[in-house]
């Protein structure tokens, strides 16, 4: 998830609640970019937009599992912070182990996040990379956000909406409303690899 600090967050922790509505029962992992500092994952200070994010996490009964570490989960010309949150219910809370940020480069201004679900050691797992990787950058990404909005909206057969705010809501309501989840996000995946193929070039390794 991305929080826009230009949108109202009480807009944007609403849609965390329609997640949580969602998935009553089930494991749950959100990836975060909070754009928000806290000492609860592990920032140097807190602001306001940290503190009601923190609070709203807590009355939830939900898990910031980041780690402190020497690296940063941001960062670009005008310096680091730590603002990605990796969260989780309490069904997963015991199964996401070895929260690690990495220190190679990850072509973006975020790190690359790596964690293990399940019950095996940091020593016992094995990485296998599956499907196509992208070479992906702030340009890119810009382009990436333009070229997603028609292909997701002509597989939902949204076909008049025409920027992501508005056909975010269109799925969340879609979402709440469909009786097949598995084919709508087979239906959302499709899309986004056409986004991909026309915004990023492929990585050779």
């Amino acid at each position: 998830m991305y929080f826009d600090i230009t949108e109202d967050i009480k807009r944007e922790l609403e849609k965390i609640d329609q997640i949580l509505e969602l998935t009553k029962g089930i494991g749950l992992i959100i990836a975060v970019d909070s754009n928000a500092r806290s000492a609860a994952w592990h920032g140097t200070q807190s602001n306001i937009g940290g503190k009601t994010k923190e609070e709203f996490i807590i009355s939830k009964s939900l898990y910031i599992m980041n780690e402190e570490s020497y690296w940063t989960t941001f960062h670009n010309g005008r310096g680091t912070s730590n603002i990605d949150l990796t969260i989780v219910n309490g069904q997963l809370l015991k199964a996401l182990t070895n929260w690690e940020i990495c220190e190679e480069d990850s072509c973006s201004v975020h790190s690359i996040i790596k964690f293990h679900i399940g019950q095996f050691s940091k020593l016992e797992r094995q990485h296998y990379i599956y499907g196509i990787r992208y070479a992906v950058n702030e340009q890119n990404l810009n382009r990436f956000e333009e070229n997603v909005i028609a292909p997701v909206a002509t597989k939902f057969q949204k076909g008049n909406v025409h920027n992501l705010s508005s056909l975010d809501n269109e799925l969340a309501t879609q979402a709440k409303e469909t009786r097949d989840i598995e084919k709508a996000a087979d239906k959302l995946q499709v899309a986004i690899t056409v986004a991909c193929n026309n915004s990023f070039r492929n990585r050779t390794n």
